[in-house]
Order: C-alpha cells, then sequence, then structure tokens
C-alpha cells in the first residue's frame, strides 16, 4: 500500500470517527436540555406548592384561628378584668 493510499483511508477514518463523535455530542446535548426542562418544571412546581403552603401556614397562625381551637377544643376562656394580677417588682 502506498503512502498516499494510507493517508487517505487515515482521513477517512478519522472524518467518520469525526462524524461520529459530533452526533454521539449533539445527542448527549439534546438529552441534558430535556432533562434541564424537566428540573425546571419541577422547580417551578416545588416554588408553586411551597406558595400554597405558607399560605395555609398563614391561614393556621392567624390570631382568631388559634382563639377559635383554644376556645373549642381546649376549653380554655379569655380571663375577667378581677382574674388578672398585675405584679409590681
Amino acid at each position: 500500500m502506498s503512502l498516499r493510499a494510507f493517508t487517505i483511508a487515515i482521513l477517512i477514518v478519522a472524518i467518520l470517527g469525526s462524524g461520529v463523535a459530533v452526533v454521539y455530542a449533539r445527542q448527549q446535548h439534546r438529552q441534558a436540555y430535556i432533562e434541564l426542562n424537566r428540573l425546571v418544571k419541577q422547580r417551578d412546581e416545588s416554588n408553586l406548592e411551597f406558595s400554597r403552603l405558607q399560605l395555609e401556614q398563614a391561614t393556621w397562625a392567624e390570631t382568631n384561628r388559634i382563639e377559635q381551637v383554644a376556645t373549642q377544643r381546649l376549653g380554655m376562656i379569655s380571663p375577667q378584668g378581677d382574674d388578672v394580677v398585675v405584679l409590681q417588682p
């Protein structure tokens, strides 16, 4: 085999290898982009759920809600004026 034929064979192999590498890199990029979109969607859903939970927590922590639960479930009552004792140091 002559040097010229050997060089052409090496170049053909290099071109084919380069083509395969480009296709592989492109496929990896597509898979990474799909994963990125999935993670962004998951992040957005988590942020939405977190906002809902914050709103629910704020609702449960309202003063009138706490007073209602204390009165109904625990049988607590607000002290009358004569039940309050103020201590002076």
